[in-house]
């Protein structure tokens, strides 16, 4: 799943995950790294078409691991 925002905030969900905005955010986790919890909520925004969750996601995700990771 690919969610664009008028931000310029894009999160790119497709196993592994990938949350840029400019030269500000750039996140990625690869499949398999992605914490369980984390990942549930993924799959949840996922399932249900969801650019408002997985913004909310993306949110948790640089709060926890900063705004720039590579966990591969």
């Amino acid at each position: 799943m690919r969610c664009e925002y008028e931000d310029g905030l894009k999160v790119d969900y497709s196993g592994s995950l990938h949350i840029k905005q400019g030269s500000d955010i750039d996140v990625y986790m690869k499949d398999g790294l992605i914490p369980a919890n984390i990942k549930s909520e993924l799959n949840e925004a996922t399932r249900n078409f969801s650019c408002e969750e997985m913004r909310k996601v993306a949110k948790t995700v640089t709060d926890t691991v900063g705004k720039r990771a590579c966990i591969h």
